[in-house]
């Protein structure tokens, strides 16, 4: 029995083996009795000179009693082969489904280090404009933030919904988590808190920013949500994930036409807005400026005329916008150091603009199902060199089409979150990620990243301290005898001013 067992494939399971090992010996002892029932035949015909008529009847009512046994326990047998298989089927997915739900710490590595990203280049893009946003059109380092922290959100989706047992409750779930996303990011970028350079805090609700980072993200999440709560996967082969999620992929076209539709399609005409900040001979009799920009255009992907900073101006209106927009930082507009537009620029340079828009949250909200993509491969192959293949793969793909509509004319722009864009970001975030998963969760250097680790677990949290700024301004109230020696001022004053 020993021998049996340690030679048996599933050795490690030992109640199931033993119980497996003991119906094969009693199969085999059986075939054992046969041929002795067989020998002792023709034994008796051998000491005892019987007839071949008698040998013939006791032999036959030997066997006959032989296989009456053997009809009575065989199935016994059956039965109790079914229960251990059955047995050992459960221990076996029990052993899958632990394996499959344990955490993966490349995840909350991967988040960790879209967090200190974020921090790095709101902090160090002032004194560093190679890691700040790009103006309009390109990529810089900023631009990286908001596709990661999309990509880390779809895949955390598809780890969550693996398991679906209500589909009306696991909707008002995630419809509740994304209202909470949306209304803490209009808390903490809408103008409430006002920054370190002063300790006050309110915000007329008339200028009101209502779009920003969380809300993208909470856009983007109920999108990919409810893709993969009730839109149903296909029955295809397990490796063929483009065809099991087919109505995800068919969500993505959707959305990305509604995109480029709206861009490309929608007539841009001439606008005005007033400005409260700035004089010049153009002033109104309530003491703000009017300005003109001149449109008359269609499909129009700059700063002054596109379809993306229109829909919100109508929608949203322009006073809830981002009112110091990226695209100032561009020659024409050539602000000064101070921040201040000067009167020769043109007029769209003083206007407010929304980078995280209405229409450009269509593409950003793909960017969430392509992550859930990459979500699907990690929840449903247990093998690493599979993982790893089918992630490579999707990566180069998207790399490779991004590159190829940048080269025929469709700009990587964050600001419009541009096709180009979002292909070529989401590639990125997924070698970023497919390199962070073989190093930490192949390979076992888990102790290198512990600190981006312990970010990624409480990113939300880091992401509240950094955007409201209170770790700079708990650090900013410790001075040497005048509130303006301290450390932040310094700082500012020394290394960002300069």
């Amino acid at each position: 029995n020993a021998t049996f067992i340690n030679n048996s494939p599933f050795s490690f399971h030992r109640s199931t083996t033993t119980t497996t090992t003991t119906t094969s010996l009693y199969q085999i002892n059986f075939v054992k009795l046969h041929y002795i029932q067989q020998f002792s035949c023709s034994t008796l015909e051998f000491l005892f000179n019987l007839s071949l008529d008698q040998m013939s009847a006791i032999c036959s009512r030997s066997s006959l009693n032989f296989r009456g046994k053997m009809a009575e326990i065989l199935p016994l047998l059956n039965n109790h082969q079914d229960e251990a298989d059955e047995e050992l089927q459960q221990q076996q997915q029990l052993v899958s489904e632990k394996i499959s739900s344990r955490r993966i710490a490349s995840l909350d590595v991967f988040r960790g280090l879209s967090i200190f990203l974020m921090v790095l280049v709101d902090y160090a893009g002032s004194s560093l404009p190679v890691i700040a946003h790009s103006p309009w059109n390109g990529l810089h380092l900023a631009d990286f933030v908001m596709p990661l922290f999309l990509f880390a959100a779809g895949i955390s989706l598809a780890i969550v919904y693996k398991k679906i047992e209500n589909k009306y409750e696991a909707t008002r779930k995630a419809i509740v988590r994304a209202a909470e996303l949306f209304l803490l990011g209009v808390f903490l970028q809408g103008g409430y808190l006002h920054g370190i350079t002063s300790l006050t805090y309110g915000v007329d609700v008339e200028r009101i920013r209502l779009l920003g980072i969380l809300q993208r993200i909470a856009i983007g999440y109920i999108a990919a949500a409810v893709c993969e709560i009730w839109l149903s996967r296909q029955t295809c082969q397990k490796a063929a994930f483009f065809r099991n999620y087919i109505w995800h992929w068919c969500a993505v076209f959707f959305l990305s036409a509604i995109y480029i539709g709206l861009t490309y399609g929608l007539y841009v005409a001439d606008w005005q807005f007033e400005d409260l900040n700035s004089f010049s001979s153009l002033m109104s009799e309530n003491g703000s400026t009017i300005h003109t920009v001149k449109c008359s255009i269609r499909g129009d992907l700059g700063p002054a005329c596109n379809a993306a900073g229109m829909i919100d101006r109508y929608v949203l209106g322009i006073n809830h916008l981002y009112q110091k927009p990226v695209y100032r930082n561009l020659k024409e507009c050539n602000i000064s150091k101070g921040g201040q537009v000067p009167e020769s620029s043109p007029s769209w340079c003083y206007a407010p603009f929304e980078p995280e828009g209405i229409l450009s949250s269509l593409t950003a909200s793909v960017a969430c199902i392509i992550g859930l993509q990459y979500g699907h491969i990690l929840t449903e192959l247990q093998g690493h060199k599979d993982r790893l293949c089918n992630w490579s793969l999707m990566s180069i793909l998207l790399l490779i089409l991004g590159s190829l509509l940048a080269l025929i004319g469709i700009p990587l722009n964050k600001s419009l979150y541009t096709i180009s864009y979002l292909l070529v970001t989401s590639a990125a975030s997924g070698i970023t990620f497919c390199a962070l998963y073989l190093l930490v969760d192949v390979y076992g250097w888990r102790r290198v990243a512990f600190v981006l680790e312990w970010m990624g677990k409480h990113s939300l949290s880091i992401f509240i301290l950094v955007t409201s700024n209170l770790i700079v301004i708990a650090i900013q109230g410790f001075y040497w005898k005048s509130p303006a020696n301290n450390i932040i001022y310094w700082i500012v004053s020394h290394i960002v001013q300069k």
